[in-house]
């Protein structure tokens, strides 16, 4: 699970006294995600984690001997680390939301 996003533009914005230097990636010919399709991304793999821990979680209890309690453990801390960091940036946005309606024109 990479929770990692890429930045919203290809092309730093120079600073004064600094050269601009050349993007790999926008040489390349591959232009970066959006922050809407990394945060997506970002959601889908959460999904996929508590999926992935629930499934687990459920063939535990039929008592498989395939699943591990072990990993079973590790999958659902996984996803509840995702959660609540997916919780942290909602929450991130939603304040800046409020404090860019707040704003005095």
């Amino acid at each position: 699970m990479d929770l990692r996003l890429s930045p919203i533009s290809s092309t730093p914005i120079p600073r004064a006294g600094s050269t601009l230097r050349p993007n790999p990636t926008a040489a390349g010919g591959v232009e970066s995600a959006g922050f809407s399709t990394a945060l997506k991304g970002a959601l889908k793999d959460v999904s996929n984690a508590q999926n992935t821990a629930t499934q687990l979680q459920q063939e535990v209890q039929m008592e498989n001997p395939n699943v591990s309690l072990e990993e079973t453990m590790v999958a659902i801390q996984k996803a509840q680390i995702g959660f609540q960091a997916t919780l942290h940036v909602r929450n991130r946005m939603v304040q800046a939301y409020s404090d860019i309606m707040n704003m005095q024109v």
